[in-house]
């Protein structure tokens, strides 16, 4: 039990499928009020419900677009008006497509942006405030191995996550004198719903096999170290010891990996 999170607010974005989903469950379990923000209205109701029924804990939810700022705007005036304070937020709304850069088309180069990086930072700038408010607080930011290793047919995808990975290193020093810790969680591949339109094919997850990770492990890695001071946390094991060792011989690692690197 993380006692840290006992009747806290948490505000959860993708929270109505996958990763996003599970930390919803996980927050309750733990004692947190989970608020669900996703665009799938009929989904975050389902997921609430399952909340409020097997944790008897209250469960918000806010549908909302990402890739719409104004409507990220209008959710945080939302949480104000109803006096909602937010004690943590974990980004996690992303998607991702498998796809050759140059087959890659623009506008889902945009939506990925605009979901996965300035979605997240229009979120975090407007509720930077309401979390200054508490004592402590916490951001936490789903990134991705591939922001510290970008593969083939992953190009956008990869600098969506250094750019997630760039942006939390840098807020963690700018909000450490308000006490708001600001961690990255780095996943390999998890076995959720993410792979329907990031992989139609399905043979990625095959590909992985039994290295791909299951999302509730994720949820409760994540959910752990809420409230502390954690950097990053890198999953799994295996994955991050190739990561770190590309960071020291990138060529090597490249040829080395270059069979397992286009498996997508």
């Amino acid at each position: 039990m993380n006692e840290f999170l006992k009747n806290k607010n948490v505000l959860i974005t993708g929270a109505s499928s996958g990763l996003g989903r599970e930390l919803a469950f996980q927050v309750a379990a733990n004692g947190g009020r989970p608020i669900l923000v996703a665009r799938n209205i009929e989904a975050l109701k389902e997921t609430a419900g399952q909340v409020e029924l097997e944790y008897e804990r209250k469960c918000a939810y806010y549908p909302c677009d990402l890739s719409d700022f104004d409507a990220i705007h209008r959710l945080v005036e939302m949480l104000k008006a109803e006096q909602q304070t937010i004690t943590v937020l974990i980004n996690c709304a992303g998607f991702g497509l498998f796809e050759r850069a140059e087959e890659t088309p623009f506008e889902v180069t945009k939506e990925m942006f605009d979901v996965n990086v300035l979605g997240l930072i229009k979120l975090t700038q407007e509720l930077i405030p309401v979390l200054r408010n508490n004592r402590r607080s916490h951001i936490i930011n789903i990134a991705s191995q591939a922001g510290k290793m970008a593969t083939p047919k992953s190009a956008v995808y990869a600098a969506t996550k250094f750019a997630v990975i760039g942006y939390s290193n840098a807020l963690r020093m700018e909000l450490a004198e308000q006490r708001t810790n600001v961690t990255i969680i780095n996943p390999g591949p998890i076995a959720t719903e993410f792979f329907e339109r990031a992989d139609q094919t399905g043979n990625y997850l095959k590909s992985v096999g039994r290295f791909a990770l299951k999302p509730k492990k994720v949820a409760k890695k994540t959910v752990k170290i809420i409230g502390t001071e954690k950097r990053e946390v890198n999953l799994p094991r295996s994955m991050n010891l190739v990561s770190k060792l590309y960071q020291l011989f990138p060529v090597l690692i490249e040829k080395l990996g270059k069979k397992a690197f286009m498996k997508k």
